[in-house]
């Protein structure tokens, strides 16, 4: 299943000098839904990352010319955020302490396999994405300004206070907007506990946020069966 985040692929820079690993890979991510960029030693690596744009970095540790901790302090320099994850045959825990140092988001000792790599990164890149998002204020919702912290719907002069719960649940379906908010992950993060009451409570804050946007045809929250909601906003024609 190809994984893209806003309807985006991801661009990762892969940093690895064992040639076939590097290249099986490339090609499973790739496969995935990831932009993959592979590169067989750090200069190049450092060389790629201060010229492109990448939303995650995946380095081994041991490389000529520029190792993976080295690469990580230096593309530091240059980007205090964008997220990596060391490869590493080493097992000794002062190296995985030193990873951890440099600012890495996890950690993979080989031979590890490439569903694990996968898992990691989804999670980080939603993590990321997540905290991202918790940093917006105001979201376009069609004719509608959501804003998260007056906790208010605006259409025109009509502004509508939402409570907590509706605010809440308003501000995961636009996080994700035009994609599927899956129900379990909704429960947990506002209600904590997925149980049938809780679920039956989401389900009535869905029915209030449907009757507070009902006046734009532009604008409209689904059910998908089995899986959750999706919040389709589109543009009229």
């Amino acid at each position: 299943m190809e994984t893209n985040f806003n309807d985006e692929k991801m661009s990762i820079l892969l940093c690895e000098d064992d040639e076939n690993l590097g290249m099986l890979l490339r090609e499973y991510l790739q496969a995935k839904g990831y932009n993959t960029e592979l590169y067989p030693d750090g200069e190049a690596g450092f060389r790629a990352f201060s010229k492109g744009k990448y939303d995650l970095c995946v380095l081994d540790v041991m490389m000529p010319k520029k190792d993976g901790f080295t690469l990580a302090k230096d593309i530091r320099q240059i980007n205090d955020e964008v997220p990596f994850i060391f490869l590493t045959a080493k097992t000794l825990k002062e190296d995985i302490f030193e990873g951890f140092r440099v600012g890495a988001d996890d950690y993979l000792t080989k031979p590890f396999s490439m569903e694990e790599l996968t898992f990691r990164i989804e999670a980080i890149l939603r993590r990321v994405r997540g905290k991202k998002s918790r940093d917006r204020v105001v979201y376009k919702v069609g004719s509608f300004t959501f804003n998260t912290q007056k906790q208010t719907l605006t259409r025109g002069e009509e502004v509508t206070k939402l409570t907590t719960k509706e605010s809440e649940l308003l501000r995961l379906l636009c996080i994700h907007m035009n994609e599927v908010l899956q129900r379990d992950y909704a429960l947990k993060t506002i209600w904590i506990d997925d149980n049938y009451f809780n679920a039956r409570s989401m389900d009535v804050y869905i029915t209030k946020l449907r009757k507070h946007l009902k006046d734009d045809e532009n604008v409209e929250i689904i059910n998908i069966h089995g899986k959750g909601y999706k919040l389709i906003s589109s543009e009229p024609e």
